[in-house]
Parts: structure tokens; sequence; C-alpha cells
């Protein structure tokens, strides 16, 4: 990063009343001795403002970070992972192939209030861009006035009064600022940068919401399945009880066992309620993120009980293209594009400004407007010059450092994105290793009940023995049923770390 102490001008422009007079970098006037030595001042820096812009030119982060092969490889925790090291999509959502999920994300697009919020943001963005992009052109000024005025006779040091006369005045002054030393074009640049900062971050919200809407459908749909997988449960468990009431009171087993069977059942019965306040609350909050009040959520999901699954492996690319995908990546550079123009703004209040103008009207009592004796015009250049003072090295010196400041969040921000994919990543591994684990406890609890079902058949085994088997079973799909819910969770979730492959179309 070029040091603003590296392109202070080493003399300056001082305007006073009437003349125009060189100056010590230190502040300190010179003695005016000749208008040659004005005319060469004038020029010379005009000669050096044509040949500069003040202030650094940025070519991108500066950052060692941003170029190391770890940042810039394969991820570490995609070794053995089912994953593909493919280009992650833009519409990554369509990769579970849920029509449903697909109207909803394309409902949230349209009608989520965070959405609108960064859409206003951003037209406001580009509205200051316009008003910087305006300073390049010409002001013009039109005034007109007309009244009955009566003067003061004291101000014209006369005794007789002065008779109330009529007096009005037109006039048109056009302006227009010389951008020499090109500060203008730096706040130009700064404002850019900030709605270009201002796309990412609406890109960033849309990311976001498609999350959530994913995450809300995700978890509407894993609670309806969770809640049928321990209804089944309760059933099953109801049966035994009613089983072991009849021995109980056949006198075959003692009544403690059949009122524990009934504790184990109420257990089980009292988690329902959980489910379905989980599945109600994912339906409110996809009401919302949709633009619907919660009561209005959408009626196909709440009997939802199959959660969408991927059809392949989740495409995650490397650290090169998340680090260009991800929003909050781009508008931290843009962030840091933008303060390094501050830099050259602040370093412009060195520099004299410069302007050409031009005026004409007409100024006068009412009847003789518009003659030669009340026209007037002027036209000339304007060179106005504030003494520098250690404020405005201050204001340079602060500008430095929110640039040095950008460029640490942007590495911040960097590492940020690669850690929550790393994490990811590992969380995902690990809870579908978790998840195989629990499918392989069904399995062999499955062969267990087949071989009680053959054994009660044959009039080997009571039927609570069957039951139990049965009851086993229903259990382990209540365990295995929660954790495909938290791996479909950690999938969106990685989704939401890979930036959920909103790529930004426009450089």
């Amino acid at each position: 990063m070029v040091r603003s102490t590296d392109v202070l001008p080493p003399v300056g422009l001082m305007a006073g009343p009437g003349a125009i007079v060189p100056v010590r970098a230190s502040g300190r006037a010179r003695p005016w001795r000749a208008t040659r030595r004005l005319a060469l001042s004038v020029a010379g820096a005009l000669l050096m403002a044509g040949c500069t812009t003040v202030g650094p030119d940025y070519k991108g982060p500066k950052s060692e970070l941003l170029k190391a092969p770890a940042a810039q490889g394969p991820f570490a925790s995609a070794t053995g992972m089912p994953v593909e090291a493919t280009e992650l999509p833009q519409d990554w959502w369509r990769l579970y192939d849920d029509p449903t999920l697909d109207r909803l994300v394309g409902e949230a697009l349209v009608a989520n209030t965070d959405l609108r919020v960064a859409a206003a943001n951003l037209a406001r963005t580009e509205a200051v861009v316009d008003e910087a992009r305006d300073t390049y052109g010409p002001e013009l000024e039109v005034e007109g006035e007309a009244q009955r005025r009566q003067f003061s006779r004291q101000s014209y040091l006369r005794e007789d009064p002065i008779p109330p006369l009529s007096v009005g005045g037109a006039g048109l002054r056009v302006s227009y600022q010389l951008d020499l030393f090109g500060q203008l074009k730096r706040i130009v640049e700064a404002a850019e940068a900030d709605a270009e900062a201002s796309v990412a971050l609406r890109d960033a919200v849309r990311v976001t919401v498609v999350a959530d809407v994913v995450r809300a459908y995700v978890e509407a749909c894993t609670a309806g399945e969770e809640l049928a997988v321990n209804r089944s449960v309760v059933d099953i468990q109801d049966k035994s009880a009613d089983v072991l009431r009849r021995l109980g009171r056949a006198g075959r087993i003692a009544r403690k066992d059949a009122f524990l069977a009934d504790a184990q059942t109420e257990e089980s019965r009292a988690a329902l309620p959980k489910f379905e306040a989980r599945r109600k609350t994912a339906l409110f909050h996809l009401a919302v993120l949709t633009g619907r009040p919660p009561a209005d959520f959408p009626s196909d999901v709440a009997t939802c009980a199959t959660p969408p699954h991927l059809k392949r492996p989740i495409p995650v690319g490397n650290g090169a293209s998340l680090l260009k995908r991800r929003p909050d990546v781009r508008e931290a550079e843009r962030k840091l594009a933008g303060a390094t123009a501050r830099i050259g703004v602040a370093i412009g209040e060195l520099y004299p400004r410069i302007s050409l103008g031009a005026s004409m009207g007409t100024l006068g009592i009412l009847k003789d407007l518009g003659t030669n004796a009340t026209n007037h015009w002027s036209l000339g250049p304007l060179i106005s010059w504030t003494m520098p003072t250690e404020g405005v090295r201050s204001r340079i010196h602060q500008a430095d450092a929110g640039a040095v400041a950008a460029l640490a969040s942007f590495d911040g921000t960097v590492l940020t994105a690669l850690r929550e994919v790393e994490v990811s990543l590992t969380t995902y591994g690990r809870d579908l290793d978790r998840a195989a684990r629990f499918e392989a406890a069904r399995n062999q609890a499955l062969k267990a009940q087949k071989d009680a079902q053959i054994l009660y058949n044959a009039g080997r085994t009571p039927l609570f023995d069957l039951l139990n088997a049965k009851r086993t079973v229903a259990e382990a799909e209540v365990a295995l049923s929660a954790s495909k819910a938290q791996v479909a969770d950690d999938q969106v979730s990685l989704f939401l770390a890979l930036g959920g492959g909103w790529k930004q179309t426009e450089s």
C-alpha cells in the first residue's frame, strides 16, 4: 500500500484578497515580489497536477494470506468426504430436486423484507455515486428578485429623504471545478466502491435468506418425520403395556411391570408435542421469510413428513473459488478499495481548488433593468486554497489507518470464510458417520425383529418378545431419524458457508 506521506506536495498555493502567493510547505508565506514569479508558481502547480492523481492507486488487496496455497487449494476436511471438487451451482437448492422448495425460494427472493431493505440501501448508495459523478459537471445558478425598497438616509450620508424605489435584478452564474489534482476522481472511486460493497451485501442477504428458507423447510419436514416415527413407538409401547396389563390381571407377572410399561409409554407420548412445536415454528418462520403473516404458512408443507434428499455429493470447489464466490469477501474487498480512495480524497485537501466561472445579469431600478447602466458580467478562473493545518494532515493519517484496518478486516473475512467451510465439512462428515452407525443399528434391530416374528409364528416365543423386538426397531428408527435431521441441517450450513452459490455477474 502506498503511504500518503509519499505523495504530499512540497509547495502549495494560497489565495488571498486579490492576489495568489506561493508558500512554503511549512505554511509560512514568502514575500510577493513579481507577477512573473506568481505565474511560474501557478504553472508549476498545474504541471504537477497534470502528471499525478493524489493518493495511492488501488490495484487489489496486497494480502499475502490471499496468495497462500492453503487458502487457494482444496479444503483439508474434504478428504474422504462424499463431496465433489466441482464448482457450486448458482441455484444450489435445486440439487434437492424438490418443486415445493423451489417455489418457496422463488417467493422469498421476491417478497422477503430483508431483501427489500438491502435493495433500498443499494439504491441509496447508487444515488450517492450519481451525486459524486455530478461534481464533474458545471454548476448553474439562476436568480431573480423584485422589491419595493426604502433606503436609509444615513447609509448614503444624506439629510434629505430618499424616495422609495422599485428595484430588482436577475442573474445567471455558471462554474466548473477543474479536477487538476484528481480529488474528484478519488471521491467518485470511493462512492463506486461503496456501491459495489452494497451489491455484495445484498448478495449476502440473498444467500442468508435462501439458506433460511431451505433450513425452515427441512426443519418442518424432519419434524414431521420424527413425529411420525415417535408416534409408532408410542403405538408399540401401548400394545406392550396392554399385554402386560392382561398378564398382571391374570397373575402371571407382578403388577409393577405393567405400571412401569405404562410409565414408559407416557414418557414417549410426552415427546410428541416437542416435534409438533418444532414443525409449527418452522412453518411460521417459513411464512415470514416469504413475506406472509405467520398464520398464512404454506399448507402443503404442514403435512410434509419426508425431508428433501440430495441426489449427488455436494460440490464444494476449492479455496480459490470460495473466495471469489463469497459475498462477504467481495464486500470486504470493496470496502478496502473505498478506504484506499479516501486517502486521495484527504490528500486533495492540501491542494488548491481551481474553478472556471462566468456570470451575467442585470441589477438596478426596475425600469432600467436590461440597459447598459444595470447590466454586468464576469468571466475568469477562481483559485481557492486553505492553508494546510495539522488537522488536514491528521485526516490523511486517519484515512491511512482506515485503509490498514480495511486490509486487516479483509484478511479476517478470508480466514473466517475458510474456517466456516472447514468446520462445516468436519461437522457434516462426523454426523454422516453417526447416521451410518444408527442405520447399522436399525438394520440389526430389523433382523432381530424378523427372527422374533418367525419364532412367534412357530409358537416358540410369546407375543411380548415380538413386541419388544418391534419396539427396539422403532426406537432405532427414532435415533436414525434424529440423526438424519441433523445431517440435513449440516448440509444447509455447508451450503451457507460455501457462499450459497451466489456469484456476482458484473465486474
